[in-house]
């Protein structure tokens, strides 16, 4: 079923945390690397709303949402982000780790109206930069081209996971760390 409204854009609520880790794994279908990912309702309560957010000390969180909701209040999309840094600007930006929008929901304008949230917020708080990464094969390319969104070659992204990441880790207690890190 194909919906009939165009979608609202609110803030992430802890009610729409199930709907969402469903879709982000509707997501990790979607990117072919199902086995991938592990993502928890636990984790991304705790991750949006800080590590007590059942508790009387919550902490604050490291992860902010959004969702795209139905005429019924329901999430048809979301999109995760948090604060980067530019040394350079001296400024922070918006790193948008996930957007998605289930298939019954695409072509209502929910995509461009989450990224026009974030932007929105860029904005509103002096941010210079809203970024993310995309698959290379994804048909979204040519959407975020329409919207201005450049794609950028001259940087390589790197990670360290797994074994190395361990490994790395391990010289660190050689020559010390500060409490806390």
């Amino acid at each position: 079923m194909t919906l009939s409204v165009i979608p609202t854009i609110r803030p992430a609520r802890p009610e729409d945390v199930p709907a969402v880790v469903a879709m982000v794994h509707e997501l990790a279908e979607y990117e072919r690397a199902p086995e991938q990912c592990h993502l928890t309702t636990e984790q991304l309560t705790s991750a949006l709303f800080g590590a007590g957010a059942a508790s009387e000390e919550p902490s604050a969180p490291a992860l902010f949402g959004h969702v795209a909701v139905d005429e019924r209040d329901e999430p048809v999309g979301f999109a995760l982000w948090f604060l980067n840094f530019s040394t350079w600007a001296g400024v922070h930006g918006i790193y948008l780790e996930d957007l998605y929008v289930r298939p019954s929901a695409r072509g209502t304008g929910a995509g461009r109206m989450l990224l026009a949230t974030l932007a929105d917020i860029c904005v509103r708080r002096g941010y210079r930069r809203l970024e993310w990464w995309m698959i290379d094969w994804n048909p979204a390319a040519g959407f975020y081209a329409s919207i201005g969104a450049e794609q950028m070659s001259e940087w390589v992204p790197y990670r360290l996971s797994g074994d190395a990441l361990r490994e790395l880790a391990t010289q660190a207690t050689t020559v010390g760390t500060r409490k806390g890190d």
